[in-house]
């Protein structure tokens, strides 16, 4: 499932560094947060993949 904004995609590219252990879960805010603690690291590399040209700024 692909990320349908780009602050959604740079969440879950935070909370999937969190997860892979670069950078520290206490580090996280907001969604990120969130994300990390509800979805696989499988999940989370599908919504960071997703290319952030044409995606909107904020979901709507």
């Amino acid at each position: 499932m692909p990320s349908t904004s780009q602050a959604q995609q740079k969440a879950a590219g935070a909370a999937l560094s969190a997860k892979r252990g670069e950078i520290k879960k206490s580090e996280l805010k907001g969604a990120s947060r969130e994300m990390y603690e509800s979805m696989s690291e499988k999940q989370l590399e599908e919504f960071a993949e997703t290319k952030r040209k044409g995606l909107p700024g904020k979901k709507s």
